[in-house]
């Protein structure tokens, strides 16, 4: 009976041991395998394909992509039937959001460059040639400078002057979409359309009619405005050269007594005075007159 109890027992303990072991085995298992996260998603509408700006969109345009719900900021979609109709004012890769901040107004439908033109400014087009337009590698988005160059009249000579500075370029003939990456290629254009200010199209229209246009392309990131005094024939000459003359003596008058001969053993007397005035030394200036210049010399009083 004693034999059977001590079995029983070694039997209870080998059970329990056993029980532990597989309890501590399925611990450390759970403990070691990595934590399943579940990660929340939120379908934002996206664009399809590359888009300009000026675009009215359509269900063409547009696709759906699952995003970080966390990582959203506000102004995403998440129906494209929402967004047909709508305008872009900011151009859109493939896959980029498209944010109501990158929308024109939902009044606007109409899109083309009317809808990328920041409020209180206007669209002037520029008729340009392959020179005027910095031979072709002036694209939408840059920002330019202009100048006039009035020509020889009757009234004044000829002069170049920078008229308009760091005016956006809204669209190039018929382009209204940025260059594509790095790639910047030269497209012909008779017409380039600028952004100004009212006062700014009244300067640019003036400039057209009275002279000829040029334009001077910007760096980005350039946006001081600089002042500048134009350029006539005189200055144009005039550079990279030294024009040398002489002192100019100022003109100097002294008053000389004139006195009345007498006889010998006589007081003089003074009978009035006269100015007697010395020349100063001649000089010579170098005259810029047209295309041609020359050299003046003055003598004395002249």
């Amino acid at each position: 009976m004693e034999k059977f109890k001590s079995l029983m027992l070694l039997g209870i303990a080998i059970i329990v041991a056993l029980i532990t072991s597989l309890l501590i085995y399925g611990y450390l298992q759970r403990k070691g395998r990595p934590q399943e996260r579940v990660i929340e998603t939120q379908p934002v509408v996206v664009a399809a394909v590359d888009l300009s700006w000026g675009t009215a969109l359509t269900n063409e345009m547009l696709k759906k992509v699952d995003f970080l719900k966390g990582s959203l900021t506000g102004g995403y979609f998440s129906d494209p039937s929402s967004l047909v109709g709508r305008v872009l004012i900011y151009p859109a890769k493939v896959n980029e959001p498209i944010f109501e901040s990158r929308l024109a107004p939902m009044s606007d439908k109409t899109g083309g460059v009317a809808a990328v033109i920041t409020p209180k400014k206007r669209a002037v087009a520029v008729k340009v040639d392959k020179v005027i337009g910095v031979s072709g590698y002036i694209h939408p988005g840059n920002r330019v400078d202009v100048l006039i160059t009035l020509g020889t009249g009757k009234t004044y000579a000829p002069v170049t002057k920078t008229v308009l500075e760091n005016v956006l370029v809204l669209a190039v003939g018929s382009e209204t979409k940025e260059r594509k990456g790095f790639e910047e290629k030269s497209s012909p254009t008779d017409v380039i359309t600028l952004e100004v200010t009212p006062e700014e199209a009244e300067k640019l229209a003036l400039a057209a009619t009275e002279g000829k246009l040029q334009l001077a392309l910007r760096n980005s990131s350039d946006t001081e405005n600089v002042i500048t005094q134009g350029t006539t024939l005189s200055n144009l000459l005039g550079s990279y050269s030294q024009v040398s003359t002489k002192e100019v003596r100022p003109v100097v008058r002294k008053e000389v007594e004139i006195r009345k001969p007498v006889s010998q053993g006589a007081t003089p007397s003074t009978v009035g005075k006269k100015v007697e005035i010395e020349k100063p030394a001649a000089f010579t200036v170098e005259l810029i007159k047209g295309s041609k210049v020359s050299e003046v010399k003055f003598e004395g009083n002249e």
